[in-house]
């Protein structure tokens, strides 16, 4: 049977990997594939007399059934409805400028990622927006006056973690809405939706798709104007993902409850490589006990992030850390299926010169974890200070 058709009730009691894989499918039907291909169309014949009211399909940009079958997948995993984007910016923007209006008030993570502040700061604030900024693990302030507050949880790229449920019930007092950015967690790691934020925004261009090979991001909730407003925004925009992308996406999903498994127990053993080395500091992954974020993230999330991040002490030493390793891989994005590192000063982040994002991948652990030991003996000490 396919995630579609199943009554909700025996749905919500699969697990994980049978999710993923039935996720949007359509009926089955003799003849016809799993997954069907991409449509790829501008334009559909219309109904000469009921025009665009006689089908569902009338223009590209509005619609188009390989885009419908992801949101109706990606909707199951979040439990929401969803909406695609041409990538996770354009998602996360969009949501905002639909969301806000001149003279309203936003919090927004002081540690998020930082694309995002650069918008508000340049953009929210030039058309009348109020922006504050609010670390991820807080203190938050009086949530009276604000319109909108944006978690991000766990934070990219430092990590830290926050009470979904706890900011929803505060905001939502104050009449404010919460969006939460999913990114880091997927909706495998957690379900904002289910503790009571209003909107779930996301990157499907990390580990949602894994593979490295698609932009690609959504919106998602349970308020039917809130989607309404946000489809229309997009509608006017032409934010839009192409059908081979949204097809791509969509025949990834079906892996994700795996390649989280491995990209997981690969980031718990380089944690416990690292936590061991005196020439790493810094160390942060939500799952790990001690960390600042781990009393909030036990509770909060059903698995641990592939994510970690630690420093080097200076640029050189990544760099040389890089070069020596034969699997971690420079690259800016993260959750696919290859380990990459990011120096994440280097994009403009306030971060240390040697900090290091790490996304583990699905190699062999036993592989990985000796591999990063050889390369962090290689690249040596960090250099003098500057």
């Amino acid at each position: 049977m396919s995630g579609q058709s199943v009554p909700p009730g025996e749905q919500g009691h699969w697990h994980d990997g049978t999710r993923c894989v039935h996720a949007g499918l359509p009926e089955p039907a003799p003849g016809q594939p799993f997954l069907p291909g991409p449509v790829f169309a501008a334009p559909y014949h219309l109904d000469p007399w009921q025009g665009p009211a006689g089908a569902s399909n009338g223009y590209g940009r509005p619609d188009n059934p390989t885009r419908r079958l992801l949101e109706t997948a990606i909707g199951e995993l979040e439990g929401g409805d969803c909406r695609v984007f041409a990538s996770g910016q354009a998602a996360i923007t969009g949501m905002l400028l639909a969301v806000l209006r001149p003279g309203d008030t936003v919090l927004l993570p002081a540690d998020g990622y930082f694309p995002v502040r650069a918008f508000a700061t340049d953009t929210l604030a030039g058309m009348g927006v109020r922006v504050s900024f609010v670390p991820t693990a807080g203190p938050y302030p009086s949530f009276d006056g604000v319109r909108l507050v944006l978690l991000e949880t766990p934070a990219n790229p430092g990590l830290d973690v926050v009470d979904i449920a706890a900011v929803a019930d505060a905001a939502h007092a104050a009449g404010a809405l919460v969006a939460v950015d999913n990114t880091t967690a997927t909706p495998l790691g957690q379900r904002p939706l289910d503790l009571g934020a209003d909107l779930v925004v996301a990157s499907g261009t990390k580990a949602l798709t894994g593979h490295s090979d698609l932009l690609l991001g959504y919106v998602a909730s349970r308020s039917a104007q809130l989607l309404e407003t946000v489809t229309g925004w997009r509608t006017t925009t032409g934010a839009v993902p192409g059908a081979f992308d949204a097809w791509l996406a969509h025949r990834s999903l079906a892996t994700l409850d795996l390649r989280l498994a491995r990209q997981s127990a690969n980031a718990a053993a380089l944690v416990g490589l690292l936590a061991g080395r005196a020439d790493v500091t810094g160390l942060r992954w939500p799952g790990r006990p001690g960390d600042p974020a781990y009393p909030v993230a036990s509770r909060q999330l059903r698995r641990m992030p592939g994510v970690l991040s630690f420093d080097l002490g200076d640029a050189d030493r990544v760099a040389r850390f890089i070069v020596a390793s034969r699997l971690v891989t420079a690259a800016t994005s993260f959750g696919g299926l290859h380990t990459s590192a990011d120096r994440r000063a280097q994009w403009g982040d306030d971060t240390a010169p040697g900090f290091v994002r790490l996304s583990c991948g699905v190699e062999d652990t036993a592989d990985l974890v000796a591999d990063v030991a050889a390369a962090l003996d290689s690249a040596g000490a960090a250099g003098p200070l500057s």
